[in-house]
């Protein structure tokens, strides 16, 4: 596992700015989904007045043959409601107004599979474009290309427990289908839990205390 720091999660959106996959890549930060099923969220998941995108299925690509088919999400705690920040509704209207122009220009040639994230004629994404398009993102901000598209889940996931987000929070964001998952998954940010959590014990009730000396 290889994750971006805060500072970097900055420099990667900041050179995603115009570029194709820009929402898509931000919506992956913002929820922590898996590749495979911000692929396959379709317009009908997002509520923009509650701000939230519902994750219901999967896109699966066949090995062999070019084909594809929408499956079951990875667990049954995949199948999640995530709320969205404000900027990626917001960000998501634009996208929205943007991809109905394209459909509107191409007609008939449009394939209509109501994909939030879709190619140029309304299919779904060529995974291997994409991750050419994100290794080209990450070497315009000066970070190391070994990031894959997965890590930004786990950026995702390691950024909210080192702010201190209950892991609880952040399981269900991901679709975990348990907590203790979760923090086996991360057990590396729990280190530097333990000291946020000795801090704030000294904080609360020893910061105060007289401490007699015999």
């Amino acid at each position: 596992m290889d994750v971006l720091n805060q500072d970097e999660v900055g420099a990667f959106l900041n050179v995603l700015q115009g570029e194709r996959f820009a929402t898509m890549l931000s919506f992956a930060l913002a929820t922590g989904c898996r590749p495979e099923e911000f692929y396959a969220l379709q317009w009908k998941d997002v509520d923009f007045e509650r701000g939230t995108a519902i994750i219901r299925r999967a896109l699966i690509t066949h090995r062999t043959g070019g084909g594809w088919h929408f499956g079951e999400p990875k667990t049954k705690q995949s199948r999640r409601t995530i709320p969205l920040p404000v900027s990626t509704i917001r960000e998501l209207r634009t996208h929205r107004r943007q991809q109905l122009e394209a459909k509107l220009k191409l007609g008939t040639a449009w394939s209509d599979f109501d994909l939030v994230f879709a190619s140029e004629i309304g299919t779904p994404l060529n995974p291997p474009n994409v991750t050419r398009a994100f290794k080209k993102a990450l070497e315009r901000a000066k970070i190391r290309t070994s990031i894959r598209l997965y890590d930004l889940r786990h950026t995702t996931a390691t950024l909210l427990l080192q702010a201190g987000i209950n892991p609880k929070v952040v399981s269900e964001r991901l679709g975990h289908s348990t907590i203790v998952l979760t923090l086996d998954v991360y057990s590396h940010v729990l280190p530097n839990m333990q000291k946020e959590a000795t801090a704030q014990l000294e904080e609360m009730i020893f910061k105060e205390r007289k401490i007699e000396s015999y």
